[in-house]
Formats: C-alpha cells, structure tokens, sequence
C-alpha cells in the first residue's frame, strides 16, 4: 500500500505529536479533531466572541504544515503581555475568519493554504459542543471542569453533550473511506470522549471497513486515571465508541530513566501499567514497543494559560508501528 488513507481522532498534544510523523509515510491524512475544548485562550476566545474552538484545529494545522519554520512558529507564538497576553496568533487567526465569513471552516481551509499542509485537517463536528460528565450523582460542566475534576479510583463516569453534536459529512467520509483510523493518545475524558461520543461517531467507526487503532497514553492521570493498565484505557475507548471495537491497541514498553520519572513525578503523573495477561484475552491485538520519548522538551514560556505535560510520545518508533500494521 504506497499512500494509505489515515484519519486520525483525538485533539491536542496527542493528535500533534502523531501527525508530525504520519505525514511523512502518506500524503493522504485527515486530523479529525474534538471541538469541545473550552480551556485558555481557546476558552477565552469562545466566551468573548462566540467562535467555535480553534486551539486544538490549530496544533494539527501546524503539525501538518510544509511551510518555512517562521510561518509555523507564528501560527504557535504566544503573546506575552498586555490584553492578548497568552493567546496565540493562530487561534486568533481561526477565529478572525470565522467572524469575518461566518463559517468556520473558511477559517481553517485559509490556514491549511497558507501552512500548505500535507493533509486535511477537520472539526469532527460544527455543533457547539459542551462536555458534560456525571459520576456518582455529580454533573460536571464544561471540558476544563471536567479536566480538572478529581475521579474515585477505577470510576466509569458518563459523559455527553449538553445539546446535540453531530459527526460532520467531510468527517464521517474521512472515517469510512480509510484504510486505517487512529485514536490518539490524549486526556481520557477531557480530549479523547469529545471526539468519539459526537453523534454519529461510533457508527461510522462499526461500519467503516478500516482496521481501528488506539495508542495508549504514555502516563496516568493524578485525577482521572490513577493507576490504570493498558487494558483499562483500551476497554473505556471501547465503551465510548460501542458498537464499534478497536483491532490493535499500541502501547509503551520502553522502561524510562531515573531522571525521566523523576518528571513524571514534577507533573504528578506516572506510568502506564502494562498487564500483558490481561491484553492477551483481548479481542484487539496488543503490540508493545519502544515509544517513549527521551529528547528533551521545553514549554512555551507565553503559555500562561495550561500547563501541559513534557512526557511525549517517540513518534517516529509510534508510527513505524503502525505503518507495519498496514502490511499485514
């Protein structure tokens, strides 16, 4: 298979990390991306103008982009004080042309011409989308709160929409026309669950005849995730998008160094258990490797909103992996 069609779910740090590589096995790569973000200057953003969120559409623009290093970085620079102080140009740009045409696919059509992307980049859906979450008789609002909100160990909370989200057409034909649909790693029910509980989604990923792939997060979250296997990320991916099923998941193996746990601990995260008992009773197959990144990664002292993880995916060990999935 020379240029595979990929569609890749999810939305963030994830879905950037992934798509930086991807584009160099095939041209024909679609970023499906969750459009409930609501947090930093995406969420300033969508409470002061009414746009729908541009920030996590904008990382995936530039993980695609052919441009020149400036282009990208500005589409990524930060303001570092005054009224726009933590916003990115980017997300000021998306949401610039979606007032100015009232579409905001016009927006994101402008950025992948002026970025040349390799791809094509879309919202999984143009509803207003706003995550709601319920365990244990409490409803958390909004896909911050529901970030931020501290989970008893091993809960399965529900999750949906305050209105209806549905898949939209472009994005529904990216899923059943691929040959492979990835779900990236992300933010379990913060990232990942906007994107595949949007109406629609779960059916077209029962009937698409693609095989469907998870990679597994790197490291559990203090507040949502705390202790989780491999396993019990792959078996919520699948009750979120139930009918459907996943056929590979792809997971860490590699063992980190002291100094890079010792990261992992600064952020309150640690790493993901890997039970391979559990994973061989699987339906999916379950193909370990060395995917950790030990390069050293710095955060964008502009960005006063979000604090985001150092602990990356190895991309390029990720997506040879997958790419050897696609020959068998």
């Amino acid at each position: 298979m020379i240029h595979p069609k990929i569609t890749l779910i999810g939305g963030g740090t994830g879905s950037y990390t992934l798509l930086q590589a991807l584009k160099r096995v095939t041209p024909n790569i679609t970023a499906l991306v969750n459009m409930a973000d609501d947090g930093g200057s995406t969420g300033v953003l969508r409470d002061e103008l009414g746009v729908l969120p541009p920030g996590d559409v904008r990382q995936c623009l530039v993980a695609l982009s052919e441009s020149s290093q400036e282009l990208r970085d500005l589409f990524t620079f930060r303001f570092p004080n005054g009224t726009l102080e933590g916003h990115s140009f980017g997300n000021i740009f998306l949401s610039a042309v979606e007032m100015m045409t009232k579409n905001f696919e016009d927006g994101v059509r402008m950025a992948s011409d002026i970025l040349r992307i390799t791809g094509t980049v879309l919202p999984i859906t143009l509803d207003e989308c706003q995550l709601q979450m319920t365990f244990d008789g409490q409803t958390v609002s909004g896909q911050r709160a529901v970030e931020l909100t501290t989970l008893p160990l091993h809960c399965r909370p529900k999750l949906w929409f305050k209105t209806k989200a549905a898949l939209s057409k472009p994005a529904e034909t990216a899923i059943m026309e691929a040959d492979l649909v990835i779900i990236a790693p992300g933010n379990l029910y913060a990232s990942l669950a906007p994107a595949l509980i949007v109406s629609g989604v779960a059916e077209a990923l029962a009937a698409t005849p693609a095989k469907v792939a998870f990679v597994c997060n790197l490291v559990n979250k203090p507040n949502h995730t705390v202790d989780y296997d491999v396993s019990e990320y792959a078996s919520e991916i699948e009750r979120l998008i139930a009918p459907a099923g996943l056929d590979y998941v792809f997971y860490n193996q590699d063992t980190p160094t002291d100094e890079l746990l010792e990261r992992y601990a600064l952020e309150h995260e640690y790493p993901v258990i890997v039970n391979r008992p559990q994973l061989q009773e699987r339906n999916y197959e379950a193909i370990g490797g060395n995917f950790l990144s030990h390069a050293a990664i710095s955060r964008n002292p502009n960005d006063h909103f979000i604090e985001r993880s150092l602990i990356r995916h190895d991309a390029r060990a990720v997506v040879d992996a997958l790419a050897k999935t696609l020959l068998q």
